[in-house]
């Protein structure tokens, strides 16, 4: 019981670090609940934390695969530099239209804050092999043994650190709405910059592997 606590908190911390620095998102999480209010926010990001608890059972399964085979992660972060490069566009579009008219109120369904929240984080190709390493480094300390009450754990600890995260960038956003627009007009340049930045990370680490 007492490792299991371990791993809790431990994955826990490294999701929730791991989702803090201003990203796809929690940004994205940010940009909804400014937008189309908290509640459609706080879906936004159950969405997301959704697919995280997905990815991360991925990331437990083919963990030792991965480790056996870099060549795959690899090809996952050539993968990411397309989709990188596209959402900067993409974003960068988006943000010119948008200062080309008047912004008008769009009233998304619950249902489809959601499910933008679960394809946002699956196009996030970083993360598998992120909780692969996480799962290598708590296997190698004997936080984790691959059964099934330690899988489940990781897999939720996963997912309620990043969703943590999420909602306080959700309930931040929020009550700025009140004071400042400013965010709302903007984020779409934010969001293409952080594209940007990734991609420049992502290409750093591919030719430092």
């Amino acid at each position: 019981m007492t490792h299991l606590l371990i791993l809790f908190f431990s994955t826990f911390s490294a999701a929730f670090i791991a989702t803090v620095p201003p990203g796809l998102l929690n940004m994205n999480a940010a940009k909804t609940s400014v937008e189309k209010g908290k509640t459609n926010g706080i879906i936004f990001s159950l969405g997301v934390s959704t697919m995280i608890m997905l990815q991360a059972y991925i990331a437990v399964v083919i963990s030792k695969f991965l480790h056996n085979n870099p060549e795959v992660i690899d090809l996952l972060l050539k993968i990411a530099l397309g989709v990188f490069i596209f959402f900067a566009i993409y974003f960068f579009v988006l943000a010119k239209k948008n200062t080309e008219k008047k912004r008008e109120m769009v009233n998304l369904s619950k249902k489809n804050s959601f499910f933008k929240g679960v394809l946002l984080a699956a196009l996030n190709l970083l993360t598998i092999p992120y909780y692969s390493g996480l799962n290598a480094m708590w296997n190698a300390s004997g936080w984790i043994k691959f059964e099934i009450w330690d899988i489940l754990v990781f897999i939720l600890s996963a997912g309620s650190g990043t969703f943590a995260v999420l909602y306080i960038y959700t309930v931040y956003f929020n009550k700025l709405e009140t004071k400042n627009n400013r965010f709302s007009k903007n984020s779409n340049y934010i969001l293409s910059a952080l594209m940007v930045l990734l991609l420049i990370i992502t290409i750093l680490r591919i030719f430092y592997r």
